[in-house]
């Protein structure tokens, strides 16, 4: 049984506070629901940066738009990543969570959002304990309306 809350005030300050997102698991098909996601979070005004390793290799490949990575720490050294957006298998969600707490040393990441369905309660608290803002089993593309929420930057919490 799952014994995380999600807290619509900890999703709005994520959603609010974020620019740069980081998609762990991003497909280049159209009918992944990563795909369509990150095609959304682009529309609200987010910069999202890919990863996948295996797109990673095919370096003329992009997705809309924007060139693929193969881990958070092949992102360029500008590039300050305040949210990493995880769409992997739960099994595979701890040692993404825990790549994201050690970029965390290194730069401005806020918080790590795990998709519907990915599903991880340690890594959530190791999260939580490294000082970010966790929302699990929910998916920005849905909550962004759901809380009324415009775009990077939307103050009205």
């Amino acid at each position: 049984m799952l014994t995380f809350k999600n807290s619509d005030d900890v999703m709005k300050r994520i959603l609010t506070s974020t620019n740069t997102i980081a998609l762990v698991g991003a497909s280049n098909k159209p009918h992944r629901a990563s795909n369509e996601v990150m095609l959304i979070l682009q529309y609200y005004g987010y910069k999202v940066y890919p990863i996948n390793p295996i797109l990673a290799q095919r370096k003329e490949l992009t997705i809309h738009g924007k060139k693929i990575y193969a881990s958070l720490s092949d992102l360029p050294s500008d590039v300050k990543v305040d949210m990493v957006d995880i769409f992997r298998k739960s099994e595979d969600a701890g040692s993404i969570v825990d790549e994201a707490i050690e970029y965390k040393q290194n730069n401005c990441l806020k918080s790590v959002w795990l998709q519907i369905g990915v599903i991880d309660e340690d890594a959530a608290q190791r999260a939580i304990d490294a000082g970010l803002h966790v929302a699990m089993n929910v998916c920005p593309a849905e909550e962004i309306p759901r809380l009324g929420i415009v775009g990077p930057n939307h103050r009205n919490l």
